[in-house]
């Protein structure tokens, strides 16, 4: 490491490559899941490159690196840790999809149920709220299409969403 701080590239590369299997060892026996080993070689990796200038070349350079090691393994345990504890584990044979034909029937008997009960409401909320919700139109082209001022579509889009509302929470109620 000595001759690493001092820019000899080739002897900094060497103990790089030298201390991975030391570090995936570490890893691995201080219980990092097998599946993020290289992450956390990697980042001990990174941390003793951002770090090299604190190595004091007159002490062991192996306490020095199991500390830099250590320290990034703790935290990495620490993350999947509090990871873990939010993770719902799927197993292959629980099904996590719905059936599509299972939501197409259903939207089509919403939409059917939607359908029929705005044919309930009045005749002014009813134009109302086709015009401007499911046909999409402006409040302008709903007011030249219907005759209606852009205030009163206003008020009877509010009635009528109003009313509906009123009337699909009582079909659930029944």
């Amino acid at each position: 490491m000595a001759r690493a701080q001092q820019g000899d590239r080739d002897a900094y590369r060497h103990l790089l490559q030298s201390m991975t299997p030391y570090l995936r060892s570490l890893a691995s026996r201080n219980g990092v899941r097998h599946d993020t080993i290289e992450d956390v070689v990697q980042d001990v990796l990174a941390t003793v490159h951002l770090v090299r200038h604190t190595y004091d070349p007159g002490r062991p350079f192996g306490p020095w690196l199991l500390t830099v090691a250590m320290r990034r393994i703790v935290d990495t345990l620490r993350r999947d840790g509090r990871l873990d504890a939010r993770e719902v584990p799927l197993d292959d044979e629980h099904e996590t999809l719905a059936d599509p034909t299972a939501n197409l029937m259903e939207e089509a008997t919403d939409a059917r149920m939607l359908r029929e009960t705005i044919e309930r409401l009045p005749a002014g909320q009813r134009d109302a709220i086709r015009m401007l919700k499911l046909e999409e139109m402006s409040l302008k082209e709903a007011a030249v299409a219907s005759g209606m001022t852009v205030a009163a579509l206003k008020v009877a889009v509010h009635r009528g969403l109003k009313g509906l509302r009123k009337l699909l929470t009582q079909g659930d109620r029944k």
